[in-house]
């Protein structure tokens, strides 16, 4: 069953906003995982610092303790050295666990009474060698004997020993979670690009059919009776332009929209990248990672993700742009035209009274025809170009030149009013006067703002109205857009349902 106009935009308006909702999906759903991983990874390194504070500070007691017993057995200086450094080092590794456990309540609370046990074990241990000191080894080995520094060693390995287990235990479950979320990223790029692919293949599927059905139609005109000639090449010529613009419009969706999707799923390959830095440093199997590792692992959450995440909405921004043309478009082809006579010269008038002081700054004018005719068309179309067409001529106008603006009208015959809008801006180069008229395209230096859609929007009004545009053009010297436009386009309409 051939597929209507109607059917078609419909098809394509629901499969273009189908596409945007499974990208901005698929977007959401992206930074809310990385948010998650970025908080997981702030946790790990926090947790992993209290456990290596925990961990230095029962290092430094048990070599204080080792260097006393040397000393109390032997007696010799030399074995009191790790003692005197270790000594030096326990208010710094206290200190370092202090700061580090208050983050969290849960350690926090911990530390006043780790600190007494600390400070009672560098008692025991200053009281044997003082006793040595004074040539009481006797003694000394007799307070060792005592077992109160075992036990109080005792008491400090399980105090710190639990800090350590719980913070193991923490950090297990946070590498857990981490791993669920970089599947859950993994699964929803891929669910959103077979799920964004599949809108693109529904609407080559659509546009193929529509296409086909073009050609049909062609082929019918062109079987008509031989008396009819005329109205088949008429005919024939709309529909290869149909054509044409359909193509281009597959163009558009299969290609420009895919683009942005690519730089998506790219950086996000980029996001699972960065997360192999963070697990390197996480999953270190209990022992100190390298300082390559931290610093690997902090240039991605600092640098990495933050930039794939900013390259990921910039491509979600311009595929917005491009949605929204397409869309801009897809609803001035579905208006209902409104006929009635206009007056271009009023028209051509209020336009020009509308970019006046603009004009004016650059010492112009703007000269309108009193040839310009009354036609039976539909209005806000024909506000729509001129607008279009003056907006143009003031944006690029040429540098230190006085903007000139002429609007005129001439007769073309059985083609209908032939109206020229001419300018003397900067001009368009020859192999840029067809594609300025096509969707998303620009020509010249791109310093003015704009998607590319104003002339390709002028076209597809002109069309609407049984008319078409051109140009003529030349670099420096000037741009003259002509417009042919029936006078009826109610007998247009009617010998087009004819």
């Amino acid at each position: 069953m051939p597929i209507s106009n109607a059917a078609f935009v419909r098809s394509t308006v629901i499969l273009l906003i189908a596409g945007m909702l499974s990208l901005l999906g698929i977007v959401g759903t992206s930074l809310w995982l990385v948010h998650k991983v970025q908080d997981y990874f702030t946790g790990f390194i926090e947790v992993r610092e209290v456990r290596s504070a925990a961990a230095d500070l029962l290092s430094t007691l048990k070599d204080a303790e080792t260097g006393q017993r040397g000393f109390v057995i032997t007696g010799e200086a030399a074995f009191r050295q790790p003692y005197d450094d270790a000594l030096k080092a326990v208010a710094e590794r206290q200190a370092a666990l202090g700061e580090k456990a208050a983050r969290f309540h849960r350690y926090g609370e911990r530390i006043a009474g780790i600190n007494d046990l600390v400070a009672r074990k560098l008692v025991e241990l200053a009281q044997t060698v003082e006793a040595v000191e004074q040539g009481r080894q006797a003694d000394a080995i007799e307070q060792v004997k005592t077992d109160r520094g075992r036990l109080l060693m005792d008491e400090l390995r399980q105090r710190l020993g639990g800090i350590m287990a719980d913070a193991d235990r923490e950090l297990e479950e946070g590498v857990a979670d981490t791993l669920w979320s970089a599947g859950a990223l993994q699964w929803t790029t891929v669910i959103g690009a077979v799920a964004i692919i599949g809108v693109l293949g529904g609407a080559v599927v659509v546009i193929a059919q529509y296409t086909r059905d073009i050609v049909a139609a062609r082929r019918e005109v062109e079987t008509l009776n031989a008396t009819l000639e005329k109205r088949v090449d008429e005919r024939t010529e709309e529909l290869i332009r149909a054509n044409q613009e359909v193509q281009r419009f597959a163009y558009i969706v299969t290609h420009d929209l895919r683009a942005p999707l690519v730089n998506i799923m790219g950086f996000t390959s980029e996001l699972q990248a960065s997360l192999s830095s963070i697990q390197a440093y996480v999953l270190a199997d209990g022992k100190a990672p390298s300082e390559a590792d931290i610093l690997e692992a902090r240039r991605a959450a600092s640098e990495d993700l933050p930039e794939a995440i900013g390259f990921i909405r910039s491509s979600t921004k311009k595929m917005d742009g491009l949605i929204n043309a397409i869309l801009k478009i897809s609803r001035d082809g579905r208006r209902e035209l409104k006929i009635e006579r206009v007056d271009l010269k009023a028209l051509a008038e209020t336009g020009a009274a509308a970019v006046g002081h603009q004009v004016s700054e650059s010492e112009g004018e703007v000269a309108i025809g009193d040839t310009l005719p009354t036609v039976v068309s539909d209005r806000l179309s024909l506000e729509q170009v001129f607008g279009n067409l003056f907006d143009n001529a003031i944006k690029y106008q040429y540098p230190g030149r006085p903007l000139r603006i002429s609007v005129i009208a001439r007769s073309g015959g059985r083609a209908g009013h032939v109206i020229e809008f001419t300018d003397n801006g900067r001009g368009i180069a020859p192999e840029d006067h067809e594609r300025v008229f096509e969707l998303f395209r620009r020509s010249g230096a791109q310093d003015k703002p704009g998607e590319g859609i104003g002339l390709a929007h002028v076209r597809s009004l002109m069309r609407n109205l049984g008319g078409d545009i051109v140009v003529r053009s030349e670099l420096g010297q000037g741009t003259t857009f002509v417009l042919r436009l029936p006078p009826d386009l109610s007998k247009v309409v009617r010998s087009m349902q004819a």
